[in-house]
């Protein structure tokens, strides 16, 4: 028996948001002090350091569970199944439901209630819960599905990572240009056929580490509101990454039994481009290698970094459109990983 994912489905917004509608921001530092480079400066250093050229924002009268549900209806659609025999939905997220224009962050009823809902499950025993593990929820979602799986308390279960950070952004920092709305799906289940989650890891580091993203005030020295957005220590997080996915990435695959010239792609989540070559670099360093042409599809620099959703967005896209190049065969090793908000990191291996 093996534990493959049998489905997969996304939902990419089709508004497109280029960096030039970004000039005419007012941006401030954390102290409330503007920038002294123009906003043209800003943008330029923004897109050589994370890459992104462009990002999708959500329709207005589309929340965070219509993109999951969307998501949700493909990868179902995907997998051939009856969404009634779904033992499990798990939508991991970072704010809950957000209506446009509002950024009040809706905790009830559960995003996964509502996808629930908005399928039209009418099964009591489908149980539908909330994942909020940062960028990471989508991994640690499958990691979850596993476990239920192999204890036979599951047969299939849907895993879902969506947000809207769009609408949680302070416009008036730099930072804002990073975040992107989306949403990712894939169907969990027992197989016949050989390969699924080979090994997975998952790290939680909690002391100064759990402050390097958070939720704050506008950095608008003349803002009076008290409504918090999302905000992070970017720096911060980059070295944190670079020094933690690469070791968790190498126990995953030696647990896996499996080697480093086996492995055809990975998976990891788009924060920023750099970043992303940064770990690989270090992850095949740790194997005296060199990395590979063509090893590392890379989404963010035109859909933005929609935290949860990366990873399950990117992975659809590669397996169904050939996404730049990339492509899948079955019987292929690949490796997801992924960091954020905890800290948390955690890496999965999956033959397809």
């Amino acid at each position: 028996m093996s534990i493959k994912i049998t489905g997969t489905g996304s939902h990419i917004p089709k508004n497109i948001i280029k960096n030039n509608e970004f000039l005419n921001k007012n941006f401030f530092d954390k102290d409330g002090n503007s920038y002294a480079n123009s906003n043209q400066d800003i943008i330029d250093k923004f897109q050589a350091i994370t890459g992104i050229i462009e990002r999708r924002y959500a329709d207005e009268n589309h929340n965070t569970s219509d993109l999951a549900t969307f998501a949700a209806e493909n990868s179902i659609k995907s997998a051939n199944i009856d969404k009634e025999t779904l033992d499990y939905i798990i939508v991991a997220h970072n704010f809950g439901e957000i209506e446009a224009n509002s950024n009040n962050y809706i905790a009830l009823p559960s995003v996964a209630s509502l996808v629930k809902h908005k399928l039209g499950i009418e099964n009591p025993n489908c149980v539908a819960y909330d994942l909020i593990f940062g960028c990471p929820g989508w991994v640690e979602g499958v990691i979850q599905s596993c476990a239920y799986i192999k204890s036979g308390m599951a047969k299939k279960c849907l895993v879902i990572g969506a947000d809207t950070l769009s609408r949680t952004v302070d416009s008036n920092d730099r930072d804002s240009m990073i975040f992107a709305d989306g949403a990712g799906a894939s169907i969990i289940e027992k197989s016949t056929e050989n390969g699924g989650i080979l090994s997975h890891k998952t790290v939680t580091y909690a002391g100064k580490e759990a402050l390097y993203l958070f939720a704050d005030r506008s950095y608008n020295p003349e803002s009076k509101s008290n409504v918090k957005h999302i905000k992070m220590n970017g720096r911060k997080v980059y070295e944190f990454a670079i020094s933690t996915i690469p070791n968790a990435l190498k126990e995953c695959l030696e647990d896996s039994g499996k080697k480093i010239h086996e492995i055809k792609k990975i998976f990891l989540h788009q924060a920023n481009e750099k970043l992303d070559e940064a770990v690989i670099k270090y992850f095949y360093k740790l194997f005296e290698m060199e990395v590979p042409q063509n090893i590392m599809p890379i989404s963010v620099d035109v859909l933005g970094n929609s935290s949860v959703a990366t990873v399950p967005t990117l992975y659809d896209i590669v397996l169904n459109e050939k996404f730049k190049g990339h492509h899948l065969e079955k019987g292929d090793i690949i490796l997801f990983a992924s960091v954020g908000a905890g800290m948390n990191v955690n890496a999965i291996t999956y033959q397809v």
